[in-house]
């Protein structure tokens, strides 16, 4: 029986020991080294330990300038990172904030997102997220479970767009192990349309070329028609498929496995927000009779158990459909945000560029 290498955890085989090697970046430890934790003699807290000195919280957080990109991690590999965690950033201003992966010495970036989007908290307005592989917490905490290797190298930075310096506090948790030659690339892609253009879909991923599995969407969406949202049809277009998908959903809703508009009713306090461990309606933001005047909604929908592969090439879109007179569907002009999730092999293609700072912005 071969060695456990310590990937591909579950409650089945925590229990088994490992030769792996647990290590963990932060602003105490930048680079992750064994025995180098909590060293730092001049952090941003040095003035408030000054009375106890050296390994007493001198560097819990760094700064991030306007403009900067600060490096989390540059970890030589082969490995996986574990978990992430962050938080300091008001929470206003996530979109700001661009996380992105490097993998193996790509120039190219496999994920490049918003820091609030990527964990599944897109409006700039804190939300409890608890699932599996993403967890928001109080007050601003933000988690990331998503298991990935990497065979040569991990590089890991966070930009930031806004006007005003951030502190950053955070802590990435990884292992240097052993990697199957069949482990493929974590990817996250960020995408979005404000308005949508009237009687087009959604285009969440495209372009992607390789060998993999779809793990998950997030989507932020907000309404600007009156009445139910959520009608369009999602659809997964597969290894070479031409005008019509390998796989079509039934309804937005569904996709999220939810029914009937997420509706309880009005006695009922109508939309109602959850969270499970692969799909939640994790926010629901409601007008305020004044200038929050839009219903917005953020929803996650990971395909943990369902992963949904290719062999060439993926392609991901959803229809926004509401109803107009006469029993007919409205196309609707949307703002809508999403992130794909999904591992692939390398290389990987150059992402669409990111919108702009007003681009990203949330009014």
């Amino acid at each position: 029986m071969s060695s456990f290498n310590g990937l591909g955890l579950n409650l089945g085989n925590l229990s088994r020991i490992s030769s792996a090697k647990t290590r963990s970046i932060s602003a105490e430890n930048f680079h992750g080294e064994k025995g180098k934790g909590g060293m730092s003699t001049d952090g941003a807290a040095a003035g408030c330990a000054r009375d106890l000195g050296q390994g007493w919280k001198v560097s819990p957080f760094v700064v991030i300038k306007p403009g900067e990109s600060f490096e989390l991690a540059d970890i030589a590999g082969p490995g996986a990172i574990q978990q992430l965690w962050m938080t300091g950033p008001n929470v206003a201003f996530w979109r700001y904030f661009i996380l992105r992966i490097y993998w193996d010495g790509q120039e190219t970036p496999s994920v490049e997102c918003p820091m609030g989007d990527f964990f599944a908290c897109g409006w700039g307005r804190y939300a409890p997220v608890a699932s599996l592989p993403v967890c928001v917490n109080p007050a601003s905490a933000c988690n990331c479970y998503w298991e990935m290797p990497f065979h040569k190298h991990c590089r890991i930075t966070l930009t930031n767009l806004h006007t005003d310096p951030a502190n950053l506090y955070y802590q990435v948790n990884y292992t240097l192990t052993e990697v199957p030659d069949d482990a493929a690339y974590f990817h996250a892609q960020f995408r979005r349309v404000n308005p949508l253009p009237y009687k087009e879909v959604v285009t969440i991923l495209d372009g992607v070329k390789g060998r993999g599995q779809y793990v998950g969407t997030y989507l932020a969406w907000g309404v600007k028609n009156g009445g139910w949202w959520g009608e369009g049809e999602i659809k997964f277009y597969l290894d070479g498929d031409g005008e019509f998908p390998t796989i079509c959903g039934t309804g937005t809703e569904d996709y999220f496995c939810g029914a009937y508009n997420f509706d309880l009713g009005k006695e009922n306090g109508g939309y109602r927000e959850f969270n499970t461990p692969y799909s939640g309606l994790a926010q629901v933001i409601r007008p305020d009779g004044l200038y929050s005047s839009q219903t917005r909604f953020g929803m996650y929908r990971w395909h943990l158990m369902d992963p949904i592969r290719f062999e060439s090439d993926l392609k991901v879109t959803i229809q926004a459909l509401g109803w107009r007179s006469g029993g007919r569907y409205l196309p609707l002009q949307d703002d809508i945000a999403s992130v794909a999730f999904w591992y692939q092999t390398l290389p990987t293609v150059i992402f669409p560029k990111l919108p702009d700072r007003d681009g990203l912005e949330i009014v």
